[in-house]
């Protein structure tokens, strides 16, 4: 056997990007289940920001994702129930920014 043929051997066993029936999706990847909300923040400017909002706001107890994205000004977060919005501000206000308001 090569080292080729063994690397090949090694990421079938740990999992490949095709289910054995085919598909290129995993089907037993976790489906993220829980409360969506997007917040508009002025001040993001770059991937600093973005990372610096996400930190502070994936603090919040509950809130399971975050996803700041810049050149909107917008903020996915995705909790275990509804936030409440003043956690919300407090925590974008402590990363230095201004929480506009609920999108």
């Amino acid at each position: 056997m090569t080292a080729e043929t063994e690397t090949k051997t090694e990421a079938t066993a740990t999992g490949s990007c095709c289910s054995p029936s085919g598909s290129c999706h995993d089907t037993s990847a976790e489906v993220q289940v829980g409360v969506t909300t997007v917040y508009q923040v002025s001040g993001m400017t770059c991937g600093h920001c973005e990372g610096a909002i996400a930190g502070e706001v994936s603090e919040i107890p509950g809130v399971t994702s975050v996803k700041a994205v810049a050149s909107t000004g917008r903020v996915t977060v995705v909790s275990d129930a509804p936030l409440d919005v003043e956690a919300v501000r407090a925590a974008v206000d402590e990363a230095g920014y201004e929480l506009v308001g609920q999108v």
